[in-house]
C-alpha cells in the first residue's frame, strides 16, 4: 500500500488541514499520516484561535513517521512560524523526502491569517526550495512573486518567477479570483493549462488542501505530475458537485464522494 504524510494543522470542523488531507488520501486509497503543526479553534465561519505545537514535537512526530512507515509522497500545508519551518526543512532534508508538494497557506478562506509575517521569509528560503511542486492561489502567487495578477498571462508570469526562484514546478490556482477554475503548471521552461469549470457551490471550505493533498497522493501512487494534477481537478470538482451544506458559513466540500461512488 501506497503512502502519504501531510504536514499541516488540523481544523476542528474537519472542512480543511489534517483532517481534509487524511480524508483525501483514503479516498484515494493512499495510507495517510500526519504530523500536526498548530491546533485551531475553527469553523464554517472563522478561526478564532490557534496553538502551535512546540518545533521539538513537530520534530518528533516527523521522527517517528520515516523511521517507521517511510511515506511516498509528503504534503505541507499550514505552517505559521518561523520556528517550525525550519524544523520541516532540516527534517525533510535529513530524510531525503520524495515527492513534496508544498501548499503555501498564508490565509483561510475566511479571511484570517494563517501565516506570522516574519515566517514568509523562511517559508521562502527554507522550505520552498525543497518542493517538488507548489501549489499557490492568486494572493499566494502575487506574495511570491512580487507581481500583481489580473488575467491568466499574469498567472503564467508568476508561476514562471516563482519556478525560477525555488527551483521547482508551480501550479498557480486561477479559481481564487478569476472567472473560471483553470489553472496553470509551469515546468521545464514551459506553461501548460489544466482546464476546470468553475461549479456554483459557495460552500469551498479546504478546497485548497484538498486538491494538494490528492495531488500528493497520486504522486505516492506512481502517476506522473501531470496525470496527478489532472486526478486531483477531477476529485475536487466531485467534492463540490456534490454539493454538501454544513455550517453557518464557508462550508467544507464532500471528501466521500468518491468512495460512495464504489459502492
Amino acid at each position: 500500500m501506497k503512502t502519504a504524510l501531510t504536514i499541516a494543522g488540523s481544523d476542528s470542523c474537519g472542512g480543511a488541514g489534517i483532517q481534509a488531507d487524511i480524508k483525501t488520501m483514503t479516498a484515494f486509497g493512499v495510507y495517510a499520516m500526519s504530523a500536526i503543526t498548530a491546533l485551531t479553534a475553527q469553523n464554517t465561519t472563522g478561526v478564532s484561535d490557534i496553538m502551535e505545537v512546540t518545533p521539538e514535537f513537530l520534530g518528533k512526530q516527523i521522527d517517528s513517521i520515516f523511521t517507521d512507515i517511510r511515506p511516498d509522497a509528503v504534503k505541507i500545508g499550514m505552517v505559521s512560524s518561523s520556528a517550525l519551518i525550519e524544523t520541516i526543512s532540516e527534517k525533510l532534508s535529513f530524510y531525503q523526502a520524495k515527492n513534496i508538494v508544498v501548499d503555501p497557506v498564508m490565509v483561510s478562506t475566511s479571511g484570517s491569517k494563517l501565516l506570522r509575517d516574519e515566517a514568509v521569509e523562511t517559508l521562502k528560503m527554507r522550505l520552498l526550495p525543497l518542493a517538488d511542486l507548489l501549489t499557490p492561489n492568486i494572493p499566494e502567487a502575487s506574495i511570491l512573486s512580487g507581481i500583481s495578477i489580473a488575467n491568466k498571462t499574469d498567472m503564467e508570469k508568476a508561476a514562471e518567477i516563482i519556478s525560477g526562484k525555488y527551483g521547482c514546478a508551480v501550479l498557480c490556482k486561477g479559481g481564487h479570483s478569476l472567472n473560471d477554475a483553470s489553472d496553470v503548471l509551469f515546468r521545464d521552461g514551459r506553461c501548460q493549462w489544466f482546464a476546470g469549470e468553475r461549479i456554483d457551490n459557495p460552500n469551498t471550505h479546504g478546497t485548497g488542501c484538498t486538491l494538494s493533498s490528492a495531488i500528493a497522493s497520486c504522486l505516492a501512487e506512481g502517476m506522473d505530475l501531470e496525470t496527478s494534477i489532472r486526478e486531483a481537478k477531477k476529485y475536487v470538482s466531485g467534492a463540490l458537485k456534490a454539493m454538501l451544506v454544513l455550517g453557518k458559513g464557508n462550508g467544507p466540500i464532500d471528501h466521500m464522494w468518491r468512495v460512495r461512488n464504489r459502492t
